[in-house]
């Protein structure tokens, strides 16, 4: 149970690392502060996932730098590559996109992230691993395994949410690109019940949220911008109904009350 909890609490730090290092690059660039992760809270788990796979995988290289570098470079990008293609292939969105980078392949991955990943390894084994394990040794076992306990049940509701709103709005770019089949086209009014259903499915999700994606993965807007100009028609068109629904309603109990 402590080997475990042990384990967990690393993925969890060096997951709100990653979340930190993406803020401040993105700070640098974009010259705002966004939320980078498709969690809510400050996490991004594919960080805390690649640098447990480097513990285990480069620590018996730890006498060897360069190897360190190589091997961590091809560990993390082959992760990077495969979460990618997973996101697609489960959400029927493209989250990130390097295809303005030199040497990337697909858009999934570049040379240059994968350098800076090499970078990332020798500092986790050599500096940030060692100072983590320590940390968390320092701990007494029944507060580390309370602490996991309560981390644990946010991160999988968390998830659980984030992966809800994320499925929300693949259904919703689904249906919208229906729009391409020219027999459905045809149909008035069709693909607007189809996107009314989707949204009336997931009512307990927030508003926002498929906006708090968006902003932190702008591929997933911009490759489907088309689709997204369509939900904002059908969202007006949805509001303008409402509105003349209720003038409606208030002119009946008008004649009523008279």
């Amino acid at each position: 149970m402590y080997q475990l909890a042990l384990l967990f609490m690393k993925f969890i730090l060096f997951s709100m690392m990653g979340y930190v290092a993406e803020m401040i690059m993105c700070c640098i660039v974009e010259k705002k502060l966004t939320n980078r992760g498709f969690l809510c809270g400050p996490v991004i788990p594919i960080y805390g996932v690649g640098s447990i796979f480097l513990i285990f995988f480069l620590s018996p290289f730890k006498e060897s730098p360069i190897l360190v570098f190589l091997l961590g470079m091809i560990i993390t990008t082959v992760i990077e590559y495969l979460t990618s293609y997973a996101l697609e292939k489960i959400f029927h969105n493209k989250w990130w996109d390097y295809s303005n980078q030199k040497y990337n392949i697909n858009g999934r991955i570049c040379l240059l992230n994968s350098i800076l990943f090499g970078i990332g390894s020798i500092l986790i084994i050599y500096f940030i691993n060692p100072w983590i394990s320590k940390f968390l040794l320092e701990i007494k076992d029944n507060y580390l395994i309370i602490t996991t306990i309560i981390l644990l049940i946010i991160f999988i509701i968390d998830t659980i949410y984030s992966m809800l709103v994320a499925y929300s709005l693949r259904n919703r770019l689904i249906v919208v690109e229906q729009l391409k089949n020219d027999k459905l086209a045809k149909i008035p009014g069709l693909l607007e019940k189809m996107l009314a259903k989707q949204m009336k499915k997931f009512k307990g999700l927030k508003k926002k949220s498929p906006a708090r994606l968006l902003r932190a993965f702008p591929t997933l807007f911009t490759s489907n911008q088309k689709e997204f100009d369509i939900m904002k028609k059908i969202s007006l068109k949805e509001k303008q109904l409402k509105k003349k629904r209720k003038k409606q309603k208030a002119k009946k109990k008008k004649r009523l009350t008279n």
